[in-house]
C-alpha cells in the first residue's frame, strides 16, 4: 500500500518538475566549482610539463594537491571554509547578503546565477520531455554546456576534457537512437568539426589572422554529435545572431574595441541548447513562412 502511494506521487507532474529542478540547482553548485577549478587544474598541468621539460623548480604552493574534489571550498579571500549550510544553493547567498560570513567581502553574484540557471534550464527539459531517458541524457548535455560557456567566457578555453567526452557521449547514446539516429549523429560530429574548420582556414588565409580556436571546432562536433547534422545550420545561424548582437552591444555599450577576442564558444552552447528545445519548431515555422512547403 504505502509503495504504491509512492510510485503514484512520484509520477506527479509538480512532484517531478520539482525534484529536478532542485537537483539542477545542486549541481549548479557543483558547476560553479568545476568553472572555477578546472582551468586552474589545467594550467598547473601544463605548468608542471614545462617545469619538467626545462628541470625548473617549482614553488611549493605550486606542488600543493589542486582538483575538483581538494581542497574543500573556501573563502578567496580570508581562505575560511565554506560550512555546509552556507553552501545551499541561491538560498545561502541569499541569507548571507552576498558576503563571506567571515570577513564579509562581497561574492559575485555569479555563482547563484549558474546555479539557478541550471535549475531553470533542468525545468525546462523536464516539462519538454517528461519523465524519459532523453531528458537524463539531455541533462548531462545542458550542464555540459553551461560550464563550457562560463569557461570560455573566463579564460578564452574550451577545455578538451568536456568538449571531447561530450562528443563521444552524442555518438554512444545516439548508437542506441536516443536523440537521433547514429547515421545524423555521426556526420553530425564531422560536419561540425569540418565547417568550423573551414571557416578557420579561409579566415586566416584572407586575413591572416585566428579568427576562432579548435576548441570551436570540438565543441560544434559535440553538438552535431548529439542533435544530428541536420541540426547545424540552425546552430551555425543562431549562434552566428546571437555573436552579432553581443558583439555589436558591447562595442556600443561598453566602447570596447572591434578588434578584442570575444569567444565564440558561449554563443555556440546557447545556439545548440536552443536547437535542442525548438529546432523543429523553428526550423518548420521558417519553412512555412518562406512558403517551401507550399
Amino acid at each position: 500500500m504505502v509503495e504504491t502511494e509512492f510510485q503514484q506521487t512520484i509520477q506527479e507532474p509538480w512532484f517531478y518538475l520539482t525534484a529536478l529542478t532542485l537537483f539542477g540547482l545542486t549541481v549548479g553548485s557543483f558547476l560553479n566549482v568545476v568553472i572555477y577549478r578546472l582551468p586552474k587544474v589545467l594550467q598547473r598541468g601544463w605548468k608542471d610539463e614545462c617545469c619538467s621539460l626545462l628541470e625548473i623548480e617549482q614553488a611549493e604552493k605550486d606542488r600543493d594537491e589542486f582538483n575538483l574534489a581538494v581542497p574543500n571550498s573556501h573563502c578567496p579571500k580570508c581562505n575560511t571554509p565554506i560550512k555546509a549550510y552556507h553552501n545551499i544553493p541561491v538560498l545561502s547567498y541569499l541569507a548571507l547578503g552576498g558576503k563571506c560570513h567571515a570577513c564579509k567581502v562581497s561574492i559575485s553574484i555569479r555563482y547563484p546565477i549558474v546555479e539557478l540557471a541550471s535549475g531553470l534550464l533542468c525545468f525546462a527539459l523536464a516539462w519538454n520531455f517528461g519523465a524519459s531517458l532523453q531528458t537524463i541524457a539531455l541533462l548531462f548535455f545542458t550542464w555540459a554546456l553551461i560550464a563550457l560557456t562560463m569557461i570560455d567566457v573566463d579564460t578564452m578555453l574550451l577545455p578538451d576534457d568536456i568538449t571531447l567526452p561530450l562528443m563521444w557521449a552524442g555518438l554512444i547514446i545516439n548508437s542506441f537512437g536516443l536523440i537521433t539516429d547514429f547515421h545524423s549523429a555521426f556526420w553530425g560530429a564531422v560536419a561540425g568539426y569540418g565547417v568550423l574548420w573551414a571557416v578557420f582556414w579561409l579566415f586566416k588565409a584572407v586575413t591572416g589572422k585566428d579568427g576562432m580556436g579548435y576548441g570551436d571546432f570540438k565543441l560544434l562536433a559535440a553538438i552535431g554529435a548529439w542533435l544530428g547534422w541536420q541540426s547545424l545550420p540552425l546552430v551555425i545561424l543562431l549562434s552566428s545572431l546571437v555573436g552579432a548582437v553581443i558583439g555589436i552591444s558591447l562595442i556600443m555599450f561598453r566602447n570596447q574595441d572591434n578588434q578584442t577576442p570575444i569567444p565564440f564558444g558561449p554563443y555556440l552552447a546557447i545556439a545548440g541548447w536552443i536547437a535542442m528545445m525548438w529546432g523543429e519548431a523553428i526550423t518548420s515555422y521558417y519553412l512555412r513562412i518562406s512558403g517551401i512547403n507550399s
